[in-house]
Order: C-alpha cells, then structure tokens, then sequence
C-alpha cells in the first residue's frame, strides 16, 4: 500500500496523538480499587481496605505513579509503587522477582501491579510475618478503625 506524503503525515500525526492516551495511567477512585482487587487471585477481602490505603498512601491511587529515586538509586512503580530493586527490571527485558518490566506497573492496567504485590505480600509474610510490611506505608494502614476509613460506603 502506498501513500502520498501527506497522507502519511496525517497517519503519524494521529498514531502520535492516540498513542499516550493508551498508555497513559488512571487514578482509580478507592470503590473502584476495592471492587477490581476482590476480584483478584491472591487477594483477601478482609485485606482489601489495607491494599486501599496502601495505595492511597503510595500513589494517591495513580497508576502510572513513578517516584523519585530513592537513596540508594531505585524508583518505584506504578498504584502500590514496586520497587525496581527486587521487584522488577527498569530497563531491558522483563526480570526480577516478579519477572516484569517496571512500566508495565505505570499504565491502567493493574492485574499485573495486583500479581507482583501478591508475591511481595507473600514473600514478606514468610520472611517478616506480616506481609504489609513491605510498605513503608502500612503504619498508616494497620488499625482497623483507620483503614476501614478508605473504604466508607463501598459495596465491593
């Protein structure tokens, strides 16, 4: 197939248009989060208010969050922010613990995010006890009087 020079500018110009909207993250309302995540392998309902606030804590419920490096050199990823420095490879090939590229965690899709925090959870659990401890947030979340708070109203 062939096109005339201006033709195939319009083509570029519009794939270059659609093309961040695809890729672009989301900021999941907290219902919404907790209805997605009781659907999910690996998730507990009772434990989702905690992942709620975790992620309300982390990324303000933003997909496609990415923090600034942190001190020793490591960015993380995505709604529950996955560290690249176990978790996942921020650049080449899919890698790391959860045998994944760190920007599949920045974009709306969240099935991916949800199975790499389900085995940090679990790992942390054999390691620590307590599976939530991975996050730095999880003081925030860890009475039930305050993380039943993130859910108020949800039918999930």
């Amino acid at each position: 197939m062939h096109f005339s020079p201006i033709a195939a500018c319009l083509l570029v110009l519009v794939y270059c248009t659609l093309l961040p909207r695809q890729i672009e993250g989301k900021r999941f309302g907290a219902c919404e989060l907790a209805k997605f995540l009781v659907r999910q392998r690996g998730i507990a309902r009772r434990d989702v208010p905690t992942w709620v606030c975790i992620a309300t804590k982390e990324s303000n419920r933003n997909s496609n969050a990415r923090s600034p490096k942190n001190g020793n050199g490591s960015r993380d990823h995505g709604i529950f922010q996955i560290n690249d420095k176990y978790w996942c490879t921020a650049s080449g090939p899919a890698g790391k613990e959860c045998h994944a590229k760190c920007s599949s965690f920045e974009d709306n899709n969240i099935t991916d995010d949800v199975a790499c925090v389900v085995k940090i959870h679990s790992q942390t659990q054999r390691a620590r006890g307590n599976g939530f401890q991975a996050w730095s947030t999880y003081h925030y979340c860890n009475t039930n009087s305050k993380v039943s708070t993130y859910v108020r109203g949800c039918k999930y």
